[in-house]
């Protein structure tokens, strides 16, 4: 038994740079990213963005059947705070086709509605109080096909800073999607969100970041999409994050489900090919140790 094998190990096909952002970079084929999934040992994968893998169920289920990969669920960034009807459909869609593949968990992020992660347009009361009835809406559709909803703070969206994430805590009864990197990038601290609401922890994505840029990002000197081309993400263990403290944490708490390796990537025409794979090695290296440490 290897170390990873102790705990739900999964990835994500942005770590390979497939990502839903118009001109993100170059987008390697399925085949690729999900036969060096499988070659890394990995377990399972969460969808990517719509339109990479098939949104047929029985497509979907043969491709991943295919690699010996299980489904985990998706990420769905759709606009919450305004517009419910449309987001409702959507979630609709994405929670009958995780849930009819073998997903478990629909990850929830409050768009802005505009392309990208760079912008970030200010909410007010009311739209804020829709952005929590809608979640709490789609966490109810989710719930009728066997899924559950995490909320995912994440860059360019409406829950990105500290003070979001805590109001939003405060304010629904969701679990969140733990991501290390978008949760540090901006302002929170992973280690010690995991330590002050263990129970709201419903999924985790591991990520580890350079703080210098993210300190940029913060601050607004440098765009997101742009820190992401200039490797604000690293292999776990080479960046900023404590991440072996987080994994401690929520393991001590009784965590049990998956952590899904996601790091942002975006690839440039002289990016090589094998790079994804490489980066994700060490990754998977590193957490192999952390999870040795534990048991």
């Amino acid at each position: 038994m290897t170390a990873t094998s102790k705990v739900h190990v999964a990835a994500a096909p942005i770590s390979w740079g497939v990502c839903e952002v118009p001109g993100w970079g170059r987008v390697l084929d399925a085949a690729t990213v999900l036969g060096e999934m499988r070659e890394l040992g990995v377990q399972a994968t969460e969808l990517g963005p719509p339109g990479y893998l098939p949104r047929d169920p029985a497509e979907l289920r043969e491709l991943l059947g295919k690699y010996d990969l299980r489904l985990v669920g998706g990420f769905l960034a759709v606009v919450l705070h305004a517009d419910q009807a449309k987001a409702l459909e959507e979630a609709e869609e994405s929670a009958a086709l995780f849930a009819a593949c073998g997903g478990d968990v629909l990850v929830l992020a409050a768009a802005t509605g505009l392309d990208g992660y760079d912008e970030r347009p200010k909410l007010s009361d009311t739209e804020w109080a829709t952005l929590v009835g809608t979640a709490g809406k789609i966490r109810d559709i989710a719930g009728q096909h066997g899924l559950r909803t995490v909320l995912h703070p994440h860059v360019g969206t409406h829950v990105e800073q500290q003070a979001e994430v805590e109001r939003f805590l405060a304010d629904s009864d969701l679990g969140l999607c733990l991501d290390t990197g978008h949760l540090m990038i901006g302002g929170t601290d992973p280690v010690e969100l995991a330590k002050r609401f263990p129970e709201r922890v419903g999924h985790v994505h591991l990520k580890d970041v350079r703080e210098d840029l993210a300190a940029d990002v913060r601050a607004g000197r440098l765009g997101y999409t742009d820190a992401v081309g200039r490797g604000i993400y690293t292999p776990l263990g080479e960046g900023d994050v404590d991440v072996a403290s987080m994994v401690r944490s929520v393991q001590a708490a009784g965590y049990d489900g998956w952590y899904v390796l996601e790091q942002d990537t975006a690839l440039g025409d002289s990016s090589p090919d094998d790079l994804p794979r490489r980066d994700t090695e060490r990754s998977l290296a590193h957490l192999a140790k952390i999870i040795d440490s534990l048991y």
